[in-house]
């Protein structure tokens, strides 16, 4: 369809409230799938000092909002570098646009007009620049400047821009197009370039209006790694689009400063494949921190429109093979639900987007069919999906330019309600076809939250990395600068104060909230269903209930105040409790430094390094106190062999763990130990998978050396090489949350599962190290019994959670039932992790590694 045709296309109006659409259930995906198809999630302003994450793109805007008087005129363009040709670019093979040709079209385009605009956001993790495409039409920097007056006055200074019966009409509305964040699901990249040809050069007074009217922005390809590669995750093998509320990824950094930054009204993520294209929004549970009453009436009726722009193609079953869309909020029960913030599409809502959603288009041309249809089909194929994925993108933009006004003044509300403490509000029943009780999902916002500082922060570090994330995600946060009472309690200068009437405070509130146990509510979820930074980023957060906060003298942050600490004489003390802690001892221990491990856990670095130990404790922000016990078991650069998944390798090393991937086909090719102190095994290694040779060579390991075991994978290794004693009992497959532990290596108490094992009969070598709670041990999540009753939160209550011991052959084991790891995202447990392996370590005598 023709951009000017789409443009003046009637966007469908609301039905009248009716019997409510017959739902049916959508067959949730299988988590072990996703698993493998690649998964994972990060760090903030402590970790960018480290070299273990931080903000992306010198050419873009990043790290908050541009001061009014620098802001640049449009166009904004640069000639970016073009990439050599490589012929093993997955793309070709299905006649779409390889990456390496994708900034040779932008540098034509931006010749042709200056209505384009391109920047480089952001770059890989493999080094590839990720290029944003700005369609607008020319505005001086005077110009440009006031645009950004009015953005910054809709999100922070609300009540006057609902107030301004101007800005309505000169405020350009954005609207945000994100493509091929999944590797291999490509076809919205070569739909961004299609439609952004055609915005750039179409002469009609349509197109014109529009742009003068909007600032449309396109990622033309999020994940440019997995795009050559032909591969769902990025270069680290993390699945982007489950990142959001973590953001480990220099990509997804990049996509949330240009949220943070463009602030729009309506965004569309594009993927696939779903026959026929699902277009949301979605089935419940809805994210309940969302101002979902402004935007479910946008999110549906713009998913109308484009429902009506793909049926326009007209594509049939029968000669196509594709099938009508569907919107799963109108046609579904459940299984494809908006609660968690780890998606584009439900992490853009927390900055003003009013309308958001997934498009998935309608025929599959990757993973099997790449390899086994022909070359003619999959180039059929992913014509029809380019078609219908640009049919979707001028379809959000004719909703956007048709209802600019309403949904202006959508965003100012949702700004407003924030800022003004006020409560959620409700949809009466039935006013949207559909909608009904099923549907409702509120919570009640405390009055402020507070970080402490001082003796009633359980850790500094992690308190520092969570400021630090908030500032990143556009969190207000406030600094107290004299000891003040808050709720009825004292708290001391220093501590960091999020006063929850601000606009953004749906995201404040989903990052730091414990979180809802939701399997009363429905049967099945699309992704995991608890995150709580609050309970498992390792930092003590205290909610303020109440109506008002005293006067407190505060100053805003931008930035976490420095934590590190050495103390002034004698041998130091490096507690063991944060992934960051851990790095700081596995960079002293890289060094040469001799390092002991005291009785009560803690790293004894010895008076000589205290040189070394300034210097980490400026980078990491950790803290050498003075050692009160001696060191007593000497602990060793150590290399680990791991046949674990992506997250979790990406996790050991950001702790500075040495790691070489392993599996049962690498050990059976021939493995050398020599250099290996501790085997982590969660996946891909299977004991009685080994040849004679390789299981020989792994029995002579485990007679010196350490071993980790997490999941199905790690207990299935520990009961087939004969190491602990112990019957591992699981929990449902899809289960996942926050639970309660008890015993020590948790986040205050709190641990993360993902279908969840706990441990019964336990030989007399095994000792537990924690357990589940008593009573229901979820606190946030989804977790249900199984068909037959059993594998529910009531059966793990009071079971070992995470075993340790030694084999009779001399390996030291810990075994977990939890997910301390999970996505990079759990960072108050990942100290467990980091000190289970050197205890494994130290007390198997492992020999050092060269």
């Amino acid at each position: 369809m023709a951009l000017t045709a789409a443009l003046l296309a009637p966007v469908p109006a609301l039905a009248t409230p009716a019997a409510a659409p017959v739902r049916t259930t959508l067959t949730p995906p299988d988590p072990v799938r996703e698993r493998a198809e690649g998964e994972a999630n990060g760090p903030e302003r402590n970790e960018r000092a480290a070299g273990l994450g931080g903000q992306e793109g010198a050419n873009w805007r990043g790290g908050g909002h541009r001061p009014v008087d620098r802001v640049k005129g449009y166009p904004r363009q640069v000639t970016l570098r073009v990439p050599p040709a490589n012929p093993a670019d997955r793309s070709i093979k299905l006649g779409l646009v390889p990456y390496h040709d994708i900034a040779a079209r932008l540098n034509d385009l931006q010749r042709r007009s200056d209505r384009v605009s391109v920047e480089v956001i952001g770059h890989s993790t493999q080094g590839r620049e990720m290029y944003l495409v700005t369609l607008t039409a020319p505005e001086s920097a005077k110009e440009a400047a006031r645009q950004e007056t009015m953005r910054e006055r809709i999100e922070n200074d609300s009540a006057r821009a609902a107030a301004d019966r101007r800005l309505p009409g000169e405020y350009k509305a954005p609207i945000f197009v994100n493509g091929n964040i999944h590797g291999n699901e490509w076809e919205g990249t070569d739909a961004i370039l299609r439609v952004a040809e055609e915005l750039a050069t179409a002469q009609d007074a349509a197109t014109r209006d529009l742009l003068k009217r909007s600032r449309i922005y396109f990622n033309v390809t999020a994940n440019p790694d997995g795009r050559v590669a032909g591969q769902r995750a990025n270069g680290n093998g993390f699945d982007l689009n489950r990142d959001f509320i973590t953001a480990s990824q220099p990509e997804d950094r990049a996509m949330r400063q240009v949220m943070i930054d463009t602030q729009p009204l309506v965004m569309l993520d594009l993927h696939g494949y779903v026959n026929g294209t699902l277009i949301e929004p979605t089935t419940p549970p809805h994210g309940q921190n969302y101002e979902y009453d402004l935007f479910i009436k946008n999110a549906y009726r713009n998913g109308l429109g484009m429902e009506a722009a793909v049926l326009a193609l007209g594509y049939t079953p029968e000669k196509d093979g594709v099938q009508p869309p569907q919107i799963p909020f109108r046609d579904s029960v459940d299984g494809w639900d908006d609660w968690p913030p780890i998606f584009t599409p439900q992490y853009a809502p927390f900055h003003g987007t009013v309308a958001s959603h997934t498009v998935e288009i309608p025929l599959r041309v990757n993973n099997q069919s790449y390899d086994t249809e022909t070359e003619a089909e999959l180039r059929r194929r992913a014509a029809i999906n380019t078609n219908v994925a640009a049919a979707t993108v001028r379809a959000a933009i004719s909703f956007t330019h048709a209802n600019r006004d309403s949904l202006i003044a959508d965003q100012i509300e949702m700004f407003r309600r924030g800022a003004a403490g006020e409560a959620q509000r409700t949809l009466p029943i039935g006013s949207i076809p559909g909608w009904g009780p099923e549907d409702v999902y509120t919570t009640t916002f405390p009055r402020a939250y507070v970080i402490p500082a001082g003796a009633g922060q359980r850790s500094a570090v992690a308190a520092a990395r969570l400021v630090d994330h908030l500032v990143a995600n556009d969190v207000k946060v406030e600094r107290i600068d004299r000891d003040a009472v808050i709720g009825g309690v004292r708290y001391p200068a220093g501590s960091y104060l999020v006063d929850m009437h601000q606009p953004k405070r749906g995201l404040a509130n989903v990052m730091l909230e414990p979180g809802r146990d939701i399997s009363p509510d429905v049967e099945a979820m699309y992704d995991i269903s608890g995150w709580s930074h609050a309970l498992l980023w390792g930092a003590t957060v205290t909610p303020v209930t109440g109506d008002r906060l005293p006067r407190v003298r505060t100053s805003p942050v931008k930035a976490a105040w420095p934590t590190g600490y050495v103390a002034p004489y004698g041998d130091l003390a490096l507690r063991l409790d944060d992934g960051k802690e851990v790095a700081a001892l596995n960079e002293l221990l890289a060094s040469g430094v001799a390092v002991k491990l005291a009785a009560d856990g803690t790293a004894v670095v010895p008076a000589s390094a205290r040189g070394q130990a300034r210097t980490l404790a400026d980078r990491y922000g950790v803290a050498f106190a003075r050692a009160a016990q001696p060191g007593v078991t000497p602990l060793r650069k150590l290399g680990i062999a791991a046949a674990a998944s992506a997250d979790e390798l990406f996790t050991l090393r950001e702790m500075g763990f040495a790691v070489t991937p392993v599996s049962t086909a690498v050990l059976n090719a021939g493995f050398d130990w020599s250099g290996t102190d501790v085997l982590y095994v969660s996946s891909g290694l299977s004991y009685a998978a080994l040849n004679p040779a390789a299981r020989t060579a792994l029995d002579a390991f485990l007679a010196r050396g350490g071993v980790i075991g997490r999941g199905a994978t790690g207990a299935a290794f520990n009961t087939a090489a004969g190491l602990l004693t112990a019957t591992p009992v699981a929990g449902r497959g899809d289960a996942n949350g926050v639970v309660r532990v008890t015993g020590p290596g948790g986040a205050a108490g709190h641990s993360f599962v993902y279908s969840p094992r706990w441990y019964t009969g336990l030989g007399p070598e095994v000792s537990v190290v924690q357990s589940y709670a008593t009573g229901n041990p979820l606190v946030a999540g989804h977790w249900r019994a199984g068909g037959d009753g059993t594998g529910g939160p009531d059966a793990a209550a009071g079971q070992a959670a995470v075993i340790r011991g030694e084999d009779e052959r001399g390996a030291s084991v810990v075994v977990f039932g939890t997910e301390p790891l999970f996505r990079n995202h759990p960072k108050g447990l990942f100290g467990q992790v980091g000190g289970a392996i050197h205890w494994a370590a130290a007390t198997a005598g492992a020999q050092v590694s060269p």
